[in-house]
C-alpha cells in the first residue's frame, strides 16, 4: 500500500490524480473502473452502484452509464489521451446469495463497464470481478498498479 497521499472514494464518486498518490475504495456488488494514462502517469477511479440511470431524477455517477464517461472526461481534462489509457475493472460480486434473479446486479455492473470501455476503445488490461467476496482496492496513480484484498462475505457494497 502507498504511504502518504491517498484518497478514499465512496459510491457515486470519481477521482483522478497523478504522481505517487493512491486512490482506494471498498466494493461489493458495486464496480470500480480504474483508468491509467501510461504516458503521463495519470490515474482515475470511479465507484458505481447500479449499471444504468433510468432517466428518473438527476443523472448521477452512482450509475455506470453516467460514471464511466464522466471518469473518462475527467482523465481528458487532466491532459490524458484515450489512446494512452488502459483500464482495470474490479467488483461486481454476488453479495446476496438468496436472490433468484437470472442476472444479478453485480453481473450487470460488470457488463456495462466492459461495453462502455469497448465503445471508447479503451483496452481492459486486467480485471478481478464477480465471485462472492467483496474487495478493497488501492490504485497507484503514477504506475497504474492496483493492490487488491478480498473482504469477508458479510460485507455489503
Amino acid at each position: 500500500m502507498i504511504q502518504g497521499n491517498s484518497t478514499f472514494i465512496h459510491v457515486g464518486q470519481i477521482h483522478t490524480d497523478y504522481g505517487p498518490v493512491a486512490i482506494s475504495t471498498v466494493l461489493g456488488s458495486c464496480v470500480a473502473v480504474c483508468l491509467h494514462d501510461t504516458k503521463l502517469g495519470i490515474g482515475g477511479m470511479n465507484h458505481y452502484l447500479l449499471p444504468f440511470w433510468n432517466n428518473n431524477g438527476l443523472q448521477s455517477p452512482r450509475f455506470g452509464n453516467i460514471s464511466i464517461p464522466k471518469l473518462i472526461e475527467a482523465m481528458l481534462e487532466h491532459g490524458s489521451d484515450i489512446k494512452n489509457m488502459e483500464a482495470k475493472i474490479f467488483g461486481g460480486a454476488s453479495m446476496n446469495i438468496y436472490t433468484s434473479d437470472t442476472m444479478m446486479i453485480g453481473e450487470k455492473n460488470i457488463l456495462v463497464a466492459r461495453e462502455i470501455l469497448k465503445e471508447y476503445k479503451i483496452r481492459i488490461v486486467a480485471e478481478d470481478v464477480g465471485g462472492l467476496n467483496g474487495r478493497k482496492i488501492q490504485m497507484n496513480c503514477e504506475h497504474g498498479k492496483v493492490l487488491l484484498k478480498y473482504a469477508s462475505r458479510i460485507m455489503n457494497s
